[in-house]
């Protein structure tokens, strides 16, 4: 299927795509050949993290220069830092939290319309608690008959912790790295699975703090201090990405007690931000970024995770995520440790590109908006018809199709390793693969709402 084919489908289906003229050139939408960059040299943000690797692997391998772009790469000090500096164009984009341009559309915290055309990785979280906290759970929690903790780990073997230490006075405190990001709902979605409130925000009367009616109190710490805060008793255990929860397992102060591969099997996790504004400015350039992070994100996947040892390398060089190598490839190789030499296989702990990792789907868009509203972000009733709008808006299939039609004409990538265009509605099939079973389909999502005994729906208010 040719670039001019793939436009005319977009076209013909203006409920898919808003604004695909001026995300586009007339010779990409012509020709399978995209245009020249309109600026190509370029800056990106990054948290130091293991799901940054696309941009480190697309710079190293030179695929960026490949695409005529001359790039510089930046580590950022948290999530606000990253996404204030797209904002004010600062940074030409970034690595961001899944719900970070969502959340800023929105107008949750900053308003700036943020949009993305690549999803780069799914999964990769994990919940980890202290020592003294693991050691109060484990008589909860069932094991085989080789004595080994059975996985996954249910909240519900957390609760009778927590109401010790409400019994004791003392509040029960766990770190996530961001109000909108993936760890914040993963963390209460286990939480609430359990039967554990994990607590509301009422923007509309100033609370922000996320712990009204809480029976755990959620508070925002950087992913490279989570080891450190917790071992200080600042916080009793926390929801981060690699190699985070493996340091707290090397530096033996800490257990993992479930992935986010067991909370929502093959999660989406992090996304490339850019402004939309920048987007509509630089077209072609912003095709060609997605072109590079494709080819990278296929590297790290291809011949069955054949790179990753290379791509650990990489990682922990000081300039990207700077962690010990042995720390990295502890969850980046296809396995995953929870106590000291209780290692498992995870062969998709991390993926960057087989499943459709690399597709921005309306319905993963759609659940990080029912979780804003379930935990009181978005604080009032919205139709089905608005979340499915402002999916639209933010998460652009167009231009992810345009990059990816012009890598399967130049030979790079073949057809068969992309979503087939000419069907491809932007929602997954109706899925019940989390803990708590939960279907979830999104096409419907104040009906997936009304599932939760633990949230907020219809008309509720925080």
């Amino acid at each position: 299927m040719s670039v001019s084919q793939v436009v005319e489908i977009f076209l013909s289906k203006p409920s898919r795509i808003l604004a695909f003229t001026s995300a586009v050139t007339l010779s990409a939408l012509v020709h399978s050949e995209v245009g020249y960059p309109e600026k190509e040299d370029l800056t990106f943000g990054f948290i130091k993290l293991t799901d940054m690797a696309p941009l480190a692997i697309a710079y190293e391998k030179g695929y960026f220069e490949d695409e005529g772009l001359y790039v510089t790469l930046e580590a950022q000090a948290n999530w606000k830092v990253l996404l204030d500096r797209v904002i004010d164009g600062e940074l030409d984009g970034a690595h961001m939290l899944a719900g970070q341009p969502l959340a800023a559309t929105i107008g949750y915290g900053t308003k700036s319309d943020i949009i993305t055309a690549f999803s780069m990785d799914l999964n990769g979280n994990a919940i980890t608690v202290s020592n003294s906290v693991w050691d109060q759970m484990k008589p909860n929690i069932p094991k085989s008959a080789d004595g080994k903790t059975i996985h996954p780990i249910n909240a519900s073997a957390l609760k009778p912790v927590i109401e010790s230490f409400n019994d004791n006075g003392k509040s029960f405190k766990m770190g996530m790295v961001f109000p909108v990001s993936t760890h914040n709902y993963e963390l209460r979605y286990w939480l609430a699975a359990g039967g554990i409130h994990p607590g509301y925000y009422a923007p509309l009367d100033g609370d922000t703090s996320g712990q009204l009616s809480a029976d755990v109190l959620l508070s925002v710490t950087p992913p490279p201090q989570m080891p450190s805060t917790m071992e200080a008793g600042t916080i009793d255990g926390y929801c981060v990405g690699e190699p985070w929860n493996q340091q707290a397992v090397f530096k033996g102060i800490g257990v993992p007690v479930i992935t986010d591969y067991d909370i929502w099997k093959n999660n989406p996790e992090k996304v490339f931000g850019v402004n939309e504004e920048w987007a509509e400015k630089y077209p072609n350039t912003h095709i060609r970024v997605v072109k590079a992070l494709l080819r990278a994100a296929n590297w790290l996947d291809e011949n069955n995770n054949a790179n990753r040892a290379e791509s650990v390398e990489i990682l922990s060089r000081s300039e990207y995520v700077g962690a010990d190598f042995d720390v990295i490839a502890n969850s980046m190789v296809g396995t995953f440790e929870y106590e000291k030499g209780d290692k498992r296989p995870a062969p998709d702990f991390n993926v960057f590109f087989r499943h459709n990792a690399t597709y921005p789907y309306y319905s993963d868009a759609i659940w990080y908006l029912t979780q804003m509203r379930r935990w009181g972000q978005i604080s009032e009733y919205k139709s089905d018809d608005w979340y499915m709008d402002v999916a639209k808006k933010v998460y652009r299939p167009d231009i992810y199709a345009l990059a990816a039609q012009a890598l399967i004409a130049d030979g790079s990538i073949d057809a068969s390793e992309f979503p087939d265009f000419s069907i491809e509605t932007g929602f997954k099939p109706p899925l019940n693969e989390f803990i708590d079973s939960v279907m979830y389909d999104g096409r419907y999502p104040n009906k997936y709402l009304e599932s939760f005994s633990i949230g907020l729906k219809g008309q509720e208010s925080p």
